[in-house]
C-alpha cells in the first residue's frame, strides 16, 4: 500500500508502476525525491502535523532498489531502503510477489521528543484530567537514600546497657567537669569546694604507691561486663605468672583512648584476677588526670595511678605480700600520645624502637617485663591519616611536644547511627599477654643490657604478632611495623 503526499491512495492516483507511467506520475515517493521536489506541503501522518522539506536529488543516494531496477535485476528482489532529512524517516521497499515499490515516511524520535517539549527545552506537563488523583510527595522518602545508618527502634536492651557504659566512660571526664563548674555556681557549696580543691592540688595519692583509694567492688561491678561486652572485648594469657615476682606489662597499641587496656587492666571485666591469681595490676595514666576534680576520685577508686617514674617505682617497692612490691604489676600504654597519631584500621605500626624508659625501670626495679598485644585497638576508630594531611600532623606533633599529649581527628559511630559519632566501633578487641622476659635487678644498667632486655622485648612482641595474627587480625593491610 502506497501513502500520498495529500494522504491515503485514492483511485486519482494509482500504484502500479505501468499505470503511474502512463499518468506521468512519479514510481515512487523517493523517487519524486530523487527528482527534484523541492518541498512538500504541510502533511498529516498518522494523526502527527507536521512541515516536511524534501532533500535535493543530489543530496539524496540512489536506493538499491532504484538501482537494482536500472541494472535489470529481479522485481522479485526484497530490497528496502531509508533515508533521513533530520525530521522524518522516508522508507522504499519492493515486494516480492507485485514487484511493487512502497513508500512511507515517519518522524524521528528526535522530533518526536522535540514537539514534547517547551521553547525553553523543558519537558511539558502531563495534562492532567480534572478528575484525575494526583498524589504529591511521599513523607521520608529522601531518609531511604541517606548515607548515615540509623540503629532501628527495636534494639534489645542488653545492647542499650552496652552503649550507655561505652558512652559513660568516653565521656566521663566532660562530665565530672561539668559537674564541678555547675556545683561552683551553688554558692551554699563553696565551704565544701575550697577546701576540696586545696585537697587536689597538694594529693600525692596518685604517686605514693599505697593505693589507699583502690575499690574492689567498684572494679567488679556487672556494669564493666556490659563495656567489655560492647566490642567485645577478650584477654588471653601466654603463660600463667606466679605472684612471688614483679610486673610491668607494657600495652600496644595505644589506639585512641585504649578501651582495650581499661577492660583489661582498669577492671575485672575480663578476669584478670582469673588467669593472673595473686597480683595486684595498676593502670597507668597521664598525671594530669590526677588534677581533675571529682574525676580524680573516681579513677583513684578504679585503681588507677600515675604513669610517672615516682609513682611506678614506689608501685613496684611498696605493698604486696612481702611489703616490697612482691606480686605488684603496672600496666603502660608504651607508645603513648605519638603512637596515637599512627592508629589507623588494618595498620600495626608501634613507637618503640627508642623507647627504652620503661625497661630501664624493670631493670631498676627487678621487675620482669611482660609485652602485651592488643588485637584491634586500632580498629575502634577512624581518623585522619598524616599522609592525606601533613598539615594537620605537623600541628598535632608540635602540641604533643608542648604539652605533652595531643588529640587525634578521629570519628565511629554515633548512640543512635552506625556511621557518625564518638562512640567506638563494636570491633572486636582481644588482648593477648606475652611470656616473661626475667631480668637482673640493677640500678645502673650498661646500655649494652637495656638493648639486650629491649631486643627481647621485641622479639617477643613479635612471637605474639606470628602466632595470632591469622586468628585475630584476618583484615590486615600489612605486616606489624616497629617505627621510631
Amino acid at each position: 500500500m502506497a501513502l500520498s503526499v495529500d494522504g491515503p491512495r485514492s483511485h486519482f492516483e494509482p500504484s502500479r508502476l505501468q499505470e503511474r507511467d502512463k499518468h506521468h506520475l512519479p514510481k515512487s515517493y523517493v523517487e519524486a525525491a530523487e527528482e527534484g521536489m523541492d518541498q512538500l506541503s504541510k502533511t498529516e501522518i498518522n494523526g502527527i502535523s507536521m512541515k516536511a522539506t524534501t532533500p535535493m536529488k543530489h543530496d539524496i543516494a540512489q536506493s538499491p532498489a532504484r538501482e537494482a531496477q536500472k541494472q535489470g535485476s529481479s522485481p522479485h528482489t526484497n530490497i528496502a531502503k531509508k533515508e533521513t532529512d533530520g525530521q522524518r524517516i522516508f522508507t522504499e521497499k519492493t515486494q516480492d510477489n507485485t514487484s511493487e515499490k512502497l513508500a512511507s515516511v515517519k518522524p524521528t524520535l528526535r522530533y518526536e521528543e522535540g514537539i514534547r517539549q517547551d521553547a525553553n527545552g523543558e519537558p511539558l506537563a502531563k495534562e492532567t484530567p480534572d478528575h484525575e488523583l494526583v498524589s504529591g510527595r511521599r513523607a521520608g522518602a529522601g531518609w531511604e537514600k541517606s548515607s548515615i545508618h540509623w540503629a532501628p527502634l527495636n534494639t534489645p536492651l542488653k545492647r542499650r546497657l552496652q552503649t550507655l557504659i561505652v558512652l559513660w566512660h568516653t565521656l566521663c571526664i566532660a562530665l565530672f567537669l561539668t559537674t564541678f563548674f555547675f556545683l561552683c555556681a551553688i554558692p551554699l557549696t563553696w565551704p565544701l569546694l575550697l577546701p576540696y580543691l586545696i585537697y587536689v592540688l597538694f594529693s600525692q595519692a596518685h604517686t605514693s604507691g599505697q593505693l589507699t583509694y583502690r575499690s574492689p567492688l567498684l572494679r567488679s561491678l556487672p556494669i564493666w561486663s556490659l563495656f567489655a561486652s560492647y566490642f567485645p572485648a577478650r584477654l588471653h594469657r601466654s603463660s600463667p605468672l606466679p605472684s612471688t615476682r614483679k610486673y610491668v606489662f607494657g600495652y600496644h597499641p595505644h589506639g585512641i583512648i585504649s578501651h582495650g587496656a581499661f577492660a583489661a587492666f582498669g577492671t575485672e571485666a575480663l578476669g584478670f584476677s582469673t588467669l593472673f591469681p595473686g597480683i595486684t595490676n595498676t593502670l597507668l595514666t597521664l598525671d594530669s588526670n590526677f588534677r581533675i576534680p571529682l574525676y580524680r576520685d573516681y579513677a583513684l577508686a578504679l585503681g588507677l595511678a600515675s604513669v610517672s617514674r615516682e609513682s611506678c617505682q614506689n608501685l613496684l617497692s611498696r605493698g604486696g605480700t612481702n611489703g616490697e612490691g612482691m606480686g605488684r604489676a603496672i600496666t603502660i600504654v608504651v607508645g603513648g600520645a605519638r603512637e596515637s597519631l599512627d592508629a589507623q584500621p588494618h595498620f600495626l605500626r608501634l613507637v618503640l624502637k627508642r623507647r627504652k624508659g620503661f625497661v630501664k625501670l624493670a631493670i631498676g626495679s627487678g621487675a620482669d617485663l611482660v609485652p602485651v598485644l592488643a588485637f584491634g585497638e586500632n580498629e575502634l576508630y577512624d581518623q585522619v591519616q598524616p599522609e592525606q594531611h601533613p598539615l594537620i600532623h605537623k600541628v598535632q606533633l608540635v602540641v604533643k611536644k608542648l604539652l605533652g599529649f595531643t588529640i587525634p581527628l578521629f570519628h565511629a559511630r554515633g548512640v543512635f547511627n552506625y556511621d557518625v559519632g564518638l562512640m567506638p566501633y563494636r570491633r572486636a578487641v582481644n588482648v593477648v599477654v606475652g611470656r616473661p622476659i626475667k631480668v637482673v635487678q640493677s640500678q645502673r644498667p650498661e646500655a649494652d643490657y637495656i638493648d639486650e632486655i629491649h631486643g627481647l622485648y621485641v622479639a617477643e612482641l613479635e612471637r605474639i604478632w606470628e602466632e595470632w595474627k591469622d586468628v585475630f587480625a584476618r583484615e590486615r593491610r600489612e605486616e606489624m611495623e616497629i617505627v621510631e
